[in-house]
């Protein structure tokens, strides 16, 4: 149970001296967005909530709660489709996902009325961990920050990166040979988006209670100043909106 306020670096040091463990060089440590959020205070209590006229008309198509739909809207560049059941926004970060990533699940035991909003600037939040950890470990290991999104024409959400620090998280193998000698014309891998698959098999998405995982032995590339928009496709590129 994280709270508002919560040193994320200082309770990660402390579960891995608990658990007779430490950090080793070239280990990368992948964090759940959610406690991001709880120990940066990103709730909000939907009592407090007065939805606008937009977030009104787009709950009646959506069928949502007006003042959940509100809450989205703050996080909000744009919409991109709503339906019944079904808003689907690019967030003000880059990145598009259902609902801007608001959630109510793992939030808050007493009552549904509190939602939990993602980091204000995940890569910031990334920087921050990384550093205490450093400060605390003697390490300075890659931090990812994940989150579950849904995937356009695939059932099933996947863990995908929202913030990081300290590594590049798309491997350009274009220009590499294959096995026959062959150059590779559009080979580009989603590095980060893969190890925050991974890590999410490990967390769960229920009552796992696991929301830091620890990816040891994987090769990458060191990047200071990379950040979680590297990942993205401009919208110019993209083919389907």
């Amino acid at each position: 149970m994280v709270n508002p306020g919560d040193d994320l670096a200082a309770l990660i040091a402390a579960a891995l001296k608990a658990g007779g463990q430490s950090l080793h060089a070239g280990d990368i440590v992948i964090i759940a967005q959610k406690i991001v959020s709880k120990a940066e205070n990103r709730f909000v209590d939907l009592k407090t909530v007065t939805p606008s006229a937009r977030a009104v008309e787009l709950a009646e198509i959506t069928r949502k709660d007006p003042r959940q739909v509100e809450v989205i809207l703050w996080d909000t560049a744009e919409v991109i489709r709503a339906k019944p059941g079904v808003l689907i926004v690019q967030h003000r970060a880059g990145f598009i996902s259902a609902n801007a990533g608001l959630d109510h699940s793992n939030v808050a035991p007493e009552t549904d009325e509190i939602v939990l909003r993602l980091p204000a600037d995940s890569d910031a939040s990334a920087r921050r961990i990384r550093a205490g950890l450093a400060r605390l470990t003697g390490q300075k290991p890659p931090v990812l920050i994940v989150d579950s999104h849904g995937r356009p024409w695939r059932i099933g959400t996947t863990g995908v990166v929202i913030g990081l620090a300290g590594l590049k998280p798309v491997q350009d193998l274009r220009g590499h040979p294959d096995l026959f000698g062959n150059r590779l014309q559009h080979t580009e891998v989603a590095f980060a988006d893969q190890l925050a698959a991974g890590a999410s098999l490990v967390m769960g998405q229920a009552t796992e209670s696991c929301p830091a995982v620890i990816a040891r032995g994987i090769e990458y590339e060191p990047d200071d100043t990379a950040r979680s928009a590297d990942v993205l496709r401009a919208k110019e590129n993209d083919l389907f909106r």
